[in-house]
């Protein structure tokens, strides 16, 4: 494994707020650091002292401190975070695909938790909760005024217990309760199956530990049913991130051996490095290639990379080396804009703070950091036009988040503003509210069906209305 890979921790590329990513660090102290401010340290040693003695009742001091590296923390950036004994142990259960819970994935909107997408086969997708809900209530408690993270915890638990979500669907107007019963979500990161004969389709939902030993295996499957396959869509819509290595090893099964997938760049030494497309830079420790089995016709099929406004971290960097190295034609919305990385370093055994080290690069070194990945062909997410694309939040709209250049952030407000009016109006003359986005790879989804056209050589329906957002009048490669 390359020196890049044998850093003792992980590398981490979460997506939008929820995403689940990556390992442990050891953190290490470096001399280069400048001293503590005293006057500063004195302050806060003094408003500890006069919160514990002299809050209206008594506060536990461990909660104190564990408070204030929490809003240190917080104060960065969306994507760093503390966690404590509990959210740690939640995190090292994400990487894995396995987790307790209700089964969503999840954002924020309007401070309400807005659920990006049901994961297939969980309890909430069973019971019926859709793409572009809002949850405002969990049990008892109102979600206004918590963080994600929080609303996470409190929708977590043991198995078989319950709990009650308070729903606002925003396409019918309405607010409702649900009740799950929680249990452990085993996500299944990859899904893949033959649209019709000579052209397949292949959908990655999350990088996670398992996610290229799976993508192999449903290759495998794929070409034993097409030997000669003539075309692959691969599906990255909604995919919000995850490991950084197998980002790496999904662009390298299609490009070729050793050209870069991303390059990285940071304060510290060990953030500044380069991913190559070759097994020393995505195999996971001692283990074997799990891309070395797939038919070398994988790296000339002709590709198209479906993505969309939801498309985040690990998979952009995925559609962005495709794109830079000409090896497949990118459809559908721009990305959701997250180029930076984080690193999970271990603070104690139970402990750890996930910090981002780094910002990553394309292989032409665009950073998309607050920008995203614009397609070659833009998308709507039907046939009558786009539905909620306008709504929703990319990376820029993120309180605090690393800036790339200018930003106009009253301006994009605006436009948030004038998008979400005039998509209420237009639904309050509808006698019906809209029909759901159909499941992704069904046939009657239509960037599916426009990603296959393309392949076939038959007409594309490209977006009349839709435009490349540009968060920033510049981008600046640091």
């Amino acid at each position: 494994m390359s020196s890049k890979l044998k850093v003792a921790g992980w590398v981490a590329l979460g997506a939008v707020a929820g995403a689940l990513t990556t390992m442990q660090l050891q953190a290490n102290a470096r001399s280069s650091l400048s001293p503590l401010p005293l006057e500063e340290m004195q302050q806060l040693a003094a408003v500890f002292g006069l919160v514990k003695s002299e809050y209206v009742e008594p506060v536990d001091e461990k909660k104190l401190i564990n408070d204030a590296i929490s809003g240190m923390v917080s104060g960065l950036d969306p994507h760093s975070q503390f966690f404590d004994k509990k959210t740690f142990k939640e995190f090292r259960e994400g990487t894995t695909g396995k987790f307790v819970g209700v089964g969503i994935e999840i954002g924020m909107e309007d401070g309400l938790v807005k659920i990006v997408s049901p994961i297939e086969g969980s309890p909430a997708f069973r019971a019926g909760l859709k793409s572009g809900d809002l949850i405002s209530r969990i049990d008892d408690t109102a979600v206004r005024g918590l963080t994600i993270d929080q609303a996470v915890k409190k929708m977590r638990g043991e198995p078989a217990t319950k709990v009650s979500l308070t729903i606002y669907r925003k396409a019918e107007n309405r607010t409702f309760p649900v009740t799950i019963v929680r249990e452990e979500i085993k996500v299944q990161s990859v899904r893949a199956k033959v649209m019709e004969p000579g052209y397949a389709w292949i959908r990655v939902s999350q990088f996670q530990d398992r996610t290229v030993d799976d993508f192999a295996r449903k290759l495998e499957e794929i070409y034993k049913q097409e030997p000669h396959l003539k075309g692959l869509v691969l599906d990255l819509r909604n995919d919000p991130g995850g490991l950084l290595e197998g980002a790496v090893a999904i662009s390298a099964a299609f490009l070729p051996q050793g050209v870069e997938v991303v390059s990285t760049n940071g304060q510290v030494p060990e953030s500044k490095a380069s991913y190559k497309a070759s097994p020393d830079d995505y195999r996971r420790r001692a283990s074997d290639d799990p891309l070395k089995r797939l038919p070398a016709a994988l790296k000339t099929v002709p590709l198209v990379v479906l993505v969309n406004e939801g498309s985040a971290s690990a998979s952009e960097i995925v559609a962005g080396a495709l794109q830079d190295h000409h090896r497949a034609t990118l459809m559908g919305a721009q990305t959701f804009g997250k180029g930076s990385v984080q690193t999970v370093r271990q603070l104690g055994p139970e402990t750890a703070l996930k910090i981002t080290t780094a910002r990553y690069y394309t292989p032409s070194g665009r950073s998309i950091q607050a920008k995203g990945i614009v397609p070659d062909v833009m998308l709507d997410e039907t046939a009558e036009g786009n539905v909620f694309a306008a709504l929703r939040m990319r990376e820029s709209d993120l309180e605090k988040h690393l800036a790339n250049g200018p930003e106009d952030n009253a301006e994009r407000q605006k436009a948030r503003d004038e998008a979400r009016a005039k998509l209420e109006a237009e639904y309050a003359k509808r006698a019906e509210p809209p029909k759901p986005l159909p499941e992704f790879g069904s046939t009657e989804d239509f960037p599916l069906v426009q990603a296959l056209n393309q392949l076939k050589g038959q007409p594309v329906i490209a977006s009349k209305t839709a435009v490349e957002r540009k968060a920033e009048a510049k981008t600046n490669n640091e």
